[in-house]
């Protein structure tokens, strides 16, 4: 009995509470809001299976975190052979009949499984960080050599070009995110990233005319143009501005409002539900704790103890503020209509669990760190 309190103890001691509190918190919220649009029947197509869902994805990934955290993340990373390439393979079995495109989705990129959906690219960002992350600590001395940073850039290219064949060019922007971001923080040279951003006009042309749709190129020059297509491509924004402004300064309440009913409100517009049921006090506080996470990563990722541990941070860190500022930014109306969850708020169990994981995957850098700093923590 000595031994299992001794063994507690020293896990909790060792456990991020301060990154994991606010992540439960915001998980635990989620299932109130999912319930709150079906009690209030808000989406007709919302029922209980909903909300029921995203409890059982977050007790899993609380779970699914604390386990994580207890292992070595060197160990986690050096068995990429395992999971990479199932994550690969999932990812491709979406252009097979396997794969299915959900209603008022572009992009074919979910599996059918038949008791239940999956989303193979959750798994493949995971996948991403962690290979990623070993890749660059592999090259970290010989980064700028033009060979290995040719391999670096091929293996940030696979996932982006698997996922936009897709037609999920949302996601493909948070794989390029990370991989921006990254390498970044490994140490490129900046003749390399003045190189880039005098490409990058060449580079957004060759993206609108070559690769994105009509529709596609439609939702980014509404933006520009507003009140041109008020019944069309604008409808869903203009509904989700309506239903986010009604909640004036503290909100309508989670239950009995006069709530406007926006499409994908329990998905990819819950933070429309967040602005009507809590107001603009409610609204900026979710902000400020997504704020507080994203800063936290970064935190974490300067007592990393090694530079994969630092990678692995920095890498969670994009993937989880490109999430919050796209998802943000397309409820505001400054960011195209895309369909990026919000990270731990928005419904969907895959997106959940993948979320609780990469949170895990930080945790076991901050288990296993040897240095501390004072912005947020105490020191020994």
């Amino acid at each position: 009995m000595k031994l299992v309190l001794k063994w507690f103890l020293r896990f909790y001691k060792k456990l991020d509470k301060k990154l994991l509190i606010p992540v439960v918190l915001c998980a635990g919220f989620s299932v109130v809001l999912l319930y709150s649009i079906y009690a209030n029947n808000i989406l007709p197509n919302v029922g209980p299976r909903y909300y029921k869902t995203q409890l059982i994805a977050v007790i899993l990934g609380i779970c699914i975190c604390l386990i994580l955290s207890m292992i070595d993340y060197h160990i986690l990373a050096k068995l990429w052979f395992l999971y990479a390439p199932v994550c690969i393979i999932l990812v491709l079995l979406t252009f097979t009949s396997l794969g299915m495109q959900r209603e008022g989705a572009d992009d074919k990129a979910w599996l059918n499984l038949g008791f239940t959906t999956i989303q193979p690219s959750e798994f493949l960002k995971l996948a991403f960080i962690l290979t990623f992350s070993l890749h660059l600590s592999k090259v970290q001395e010989s980064i700028n050599k033009p060979l290995h940073l040719f391999l670096l850039i091929i293996h940030g290219a696979v996932p982006i070009l698997l996922i936009s064949a897709q037609g999920d060019h949302g996601t493909a922007i948070v794989f390029a995110a990370m991989f921006v971001c990254m390498l970044f923080s490994a140490g490129l040279s900046w003749k390399y990233i003045i190189a880039a951003l005098i490409a990058s006009p060449v580079a957004v042309y060759v993206l609108w005319t070559q690769f994105l749709s009509s529709m596609q190129k439609k939702r980014i020059l509404i933006l520009l143009n507003p009140g041109s297509d008020p019944l069309g491509m604008e409808w869903q924004q203009d509904l989700g501005k309506a239903a986010l402004s009604s909640g004036q300064l503290l909100g309508q309440g989670l239950f009995g409002g006069n709530y406007v009913a926006v499409p994908e409100m329990h998905n990819d517009f819950i933070f429309a539900h967040i602005g009507q049921t809590t107001g603009f006090v409610g609204s900026l506080s979710v902000v400020a704790v997504l704020t507080y996470i994203c800063l936290k990563l970064i935190a974490n990722s300067r007592i990393a103890k090694d530079i994969l541990g630092k990678y692995i941070c920095i890498g969670t860190f994009a993937l989880i503020f490109t999430h919050c500022f796209m998802n943000i930014g397309m409820v505001l109306v400054v960011m195209p209509v895309i369909g990026i969850p919000l990270p731990f708020l928005s419904g969907g169990g895959t997106a959940m669990l993948s979320m609780f994981t990469a949170i895990g995957l930080v945790m076991s850098t901050y288990a296993y760190s040897e240095k501390k700093q004072h912005v947020f923590y105490d020191s020994d």
